[in-house]
């Protein structure tokens, strides 16, 4: 059976935003007529509180609940109330919904999800519609291979975690419903979007047009780089469909997960080739998958492409799964659960085991990939992975967009130069201090971060006495002259201590300059 394709038509689409913010159809507005207990159970997918919290109520928002974001169907006369500019017929004509017919009490069936979506990123909040395919929480069957995903968690991370300083073009590789575009038209002259979904690329257009900008995006059909050869981009933001998935006629592929390679090729090509659209100084960021071999650590892998790709990195891996939960949380993604199909669980369960054991894959890592084209090819490289595995503060991307400033700022340091600086304690770091009881001086000192990644760092009684002293009445080299003297070391000795530790926790934001 197919499936209607959202249609862009701008004045139709003027009615829809006026109905949207009359009523307003915001995150907020939802929450509250919901109530705690039925938007809690609605973000766990359970839509049984929120379709009665909205069952006999005569509130726009709760008939635009119901029918676009839980896929009800309601009576023409209703739809018509919520959306009294649009009207049914308006709707209808968007491939927003299907009538039954054009009586009052006719039966409208809804196509698609339409929600709102508020998010903060490193350019602060926002606020949109979003449209895509109904999930599986409306239709209660498995994802078609060609659904259009909406915002899901992926999607929200790679939006915080990306830089928002000003670009003058920026790629949306594998738009999907274009939610990175919109982000990206916040501080982009012009943005581009592509997909191998013709779909995908028609809710993306919708979605931009909804959200006022559809002439600062442009859209274009095709996999991989291949629509933007030989263009250049000063940011590249990219979901891909990244998704580890058995080359199995019994397992379904799915286009907003499913690159078609085999194992973790597509992002491996996509590290190793980006750097092909960058301008110089322009960065990547992207989220993916990659395994963990017998006989490997997590980094060796994704190290070998970052270094084919000749590009500043940094990998920060965020998650490590084995085989089996890596499995099932796909399998269940597409809708088969060993209660609805227990023979289709078992064979694509087995299918996903024996491509892993094929390859000897232990483990497969999830992260977040930030590559560069630097300036200068003689520079100094970035070339940092870690694994940062606890709670963060979003949004990052401001974090990481000063980081990668320090670190060409330190480059470009010697260490008198770092010593005539005048640091300061960033805001958010705390100390704690470790003491057996009775004695005097700690056993730990170690500094935390509040923010960010949320970084903690033990420390030494130099390097703590230094960061205790940065408060940018001193410079750095005056600070170690005094420490020298109070600990009865040679000056030289301390730097040699501190200096190379001053340096990191400058990367990292701990320590800033004033």
């Amino acid at each position: 059976m197919s499936v209607a394709v959202p249609r862009t038509d701008l004045p139709l689409l003027d009615a829809l935003r006026a109905d949207l913010t009359a009523a307003d159809f915001t995150v907020a507005a939802v929450e509250r007529l919901l109530g705690p207990v039925a938007a809690a159970a609605l973000h766990r997918e359970e839509p049984v509180p929120a379709l009665r919290a909205t069952a006999a109520s005569s509130d726009p928002v709760a008939t635009l609940v119901r029918v676009l974001l839980l896929g009800r169907r309601a009576p023409r006369r209703v739809l018509d109330a919520a959306l009294p500019t649009l009207g049914t017929d308006g709707a209808a004509a968007l491939g927003l919904v299907e009538a039954a017919g054009s009586s009052p009490d006719d039966e409208v069936r809804p196509l698609v999800d339409l929600r709102p979506y508020t998010a903060v990123d490193g350019g602060g909040e926002v606020d949109w519609w979003i449209a895509s395919d109904l999930g599986e929480l409306a239709t209660g069957t498995a994802l078609r291979t060609d659904h259009v995903l909406g915002v899901g968690g992926a999607s929200t991370t790679l939006a915080q975690v990306t830089v928002r300083s000003p670009r003058r073009r920026v790629l949306d590789l594998g738009t999907g419903c274009g939610i990175q575009a919109l982000h990206a038209t916040r501080h982009a002259d012009a943005v581009v979007g592509t997909d191998i979904s013709a779909r995908a690329l028609a809710f993306a257009r919708l979605n931009a047009a909804l959200a006022g900008v559809g002439d600062q995006v442009t859209l274009r059909s095709g996999s991989m780089l291949e629509p933007v050869a030989g263009e250049r981009f000063d940011l590249v933001v990219s979901n891909p469909p990244f998704v580890i998935t058995p080359r199995d006629a019994d397992v379904p592929a799915y286009e907003y997960r499913d690159g078609g390679r085999a194992g973790d090729a597509i992002v491996r090509e996509l590290v190793e080739g980006v750097g092909s659209v960058l301008e110089p100084g322009g960065v990547a960021q992207l989220l993916g998958n990659w395994e963990v071999r017998r006989g490997e650590s997590w980094d060796e892998r994704i190290g070998s492409w970052v270094d084919a790709s000749g590009l500043d990195a940094w990998v920060v891996q965020r998650e490590l799964q084995d085989p089996a939960e890596y499995a099932e949380t796909w399998i269940r993604d597409g809708g088969t659960t060993p209660d609805r199909d227990r023979d289709a669980w078992a064979r694509r369960y087995g299918a996903w085991l024996d491509d892993f054991a094929s390859r000897d894959v232990e483990a497969v890592g999830f992260g977040i990939v930030t590559l560069r084209r630097p300036l200068d090819d003689a520079g100094p490289r970035l070339r940092r992975l870690e694994e940062v595995t606890g709670s963060v503060a979003q949004p990052l991307g401001p974090v990481i967009d000063a980081a990668l400033a320090a670190h060409d700022r330190l480059a470009g340091w010697s260490d008198e130069e770092l010593a005539a600086q005048r640091l300061v304690v960033a805001p958010d770091v705390t100390e704690e201090r470790y003491l057996t009881p009775g004695d005097v001086d700690p056993q730990v000192v170690l500094l935390r971060q509040g923010g960010g990644f949320g970084r903690t760092v033990q420390v030494g009684t130099a390097l703590a006495g230094f960061v205790g002293a940065c408060d940018g009445d001193l410079t750095a080299g005056q600070i170690i002259g005094a420490l020298g003297a109070l600990l009865e070391v040679e000056a030289d000795a301390v730097a040699a201590d501190v200096l190379p530790s001053a340096r990191g926790l400058l990367t990292d934001g701990l320590l800033t300059t004033s």
